[in-house]
């Protein structure tokens, strides 16, 4: 059964693919960081808080419409970015070139990172390709295509 990227269902499944294989995240370091998600969709939206300790994933849930989570950094775009990152990280086993978390965040156009603590904001830097190795755990879960809602 396929997973809308907007789902938690989706979220549990990349942290799942995280906390099943600990070799692709032990080279590169220890990540300590909360971030939240948030796919902006017609009329609402879908906001996901996710924490990292050491090399797995220790947390997500969903955070309703009011809803507060502390965390170092919101990385924030439509679902259609969202969409288009994974759906490129399915079709080559990685994001590639102008789909990668980075590159979307530093565009800022489709995806922005934002946060309130300097210190916070620079762990999405710091552990960046953490970061994409755990969004790129979706070359190997069951996800939804853009057209396959």
């Amino acid at each position: 059964m396929t997973h809308g990227v907007d789902t938690l269902r989706f979220f549990d499944g990349l942290a799942d693919e995280m906390n099943g294989h600990p070799e692709r995240f032990t080279p590169l370091g220890e990540a300590d960081m909360s971030f939240v998600v948030a796919m902006h969709r017609p009329g609402d939206e879908f906001r996901v808080y996710v924490r990292f300790e050491g090399v797995t994933c220790t947390g997500t849930r969903e955070v309703r419409e009011g809803g507060r989570a502390p965390s170092d950094f919101t990385l924030e775009g439509t679902k259609e970015a969202w969409q288009a990152m994974f759906d490129d990280i399915v079709a080559h086993g990685r994001a590639t070139g102008p789909y990668t978390i980075n590159s979307l965040a530093l565009m800022g156009d489709a995806v922005r990172c934002t946060g309130g603590d300097p210190m916070g904001l620079d762990k999405f830097s710091r552990f960046n390709q953490t970061l994409q190795e755990f969004f790129d755990g979706a070359a190997r879960r069951p996800v939804a295509a853009a057209s396959g809602g």
